[in-house]
């Protein structure tokens, strides 16, 4: 597949994310703009608003459990129209970038804990998403870190270097 035709691949999922999302929005009367793009060789679709967001922070949910919800919606949205199974990222009022720093900020705590002697730092359950974030850190910072455990509960362990 050359370069061309994933972008666009990667545009149509997005074009059927945003309309999916849309019409969302519109079933449930709140305002919103969506922004598509491409990071990290998938499909992002942001759900924005530039007022006070806090009718949008109700799709968030808890801990961000309707927002994981809506991105598996969206993906299956997205597998209707385009009949490929969707990577897509999804998120709404700036969660999964505030909840990426405060994951980062876990992961550098626990590297700093195994820096100053630990043997081993286990972190609470997280979904792939977010272990993701915390082993690129650990990576980052030279140390080894490895999941654990079964879904759902599954967590990171930070570990020194092998």
């Amino acid at each position: 597949m050359t370069e061309d035709t994933a972008r666009a691949r990667l545009d149509a999922e997005g074009d059927a994310a945003a309309d999916f999302l849309e019409e969302l929005l519109d079933i449930l009367d709140m305002d919103g703009d969506i922004d598509i793009s491409v990071e990290a060789g998938r499909a992002k679709v942001a759900i924005v608003s530039e007022g006070p967001n806090q009718n949008l922070k109700r799709l968030v949910g808890a801990e961000g459990e309707v927002l994981d919800a809506l991105q598996d919606l969206a993906r299956l949205a997205v597998q209707s129209e385009t009949g490929e199974i969707s990577r897509l990222m999804l998120d709404i009022a700036d969660y999964r970038a505030g909840r990426r720093e405060r994951l980062a900020e876990v992961a550098r705590d626990a590297v700093a804990q195994v820096n100053e002697g630990a043997a081993r730092v286990a972190l609470q359950p997280m979904n792939a998403y977010e272990r993701k974030v915390v082993h690129d850190v650990v990576l980052e910072a030279g140390l080894t870190s490895e999941s654990e455990g079964e879904e759902p509960h599954r967590y990171v362990v930070v570990l020194p270097k092998a």
